[in-house]
């Protein structure tokens, strides 16, 4: 798994009805990409986050050229 700052992260609910986590990476620890991320979760906490297989990362990209547009 790989993120930049600024990507998004979505952790699914492992339970029937169980709400899932948003956030947005806002620090790559590790390098090339590699976790642990620190996360400003949209709860308002922030934590070094190491993501397992229910982790998703949602890029984001600020530069057009990127967009594949």
């Amino acid at each position: 798994m790989e993120a930049l700052t600024g990507d998004r992260i979505e952790v699914r609910g492992q339970h029937v009805g169980e709400e899932g986590r948003h956030g947005e990476i806002i620090d790559v620890k590790g390098p090339g990409g590699a976790p642990p991320y620190l996360v400003h979760w949209s709860d308002g906490h922030e934590g070094l986050f190491f993501p397992g297989p229910d982790a998703v990362i949602e890029h984001v990209t600020s530069d057009p050229s990127q967009s594949g547009v």
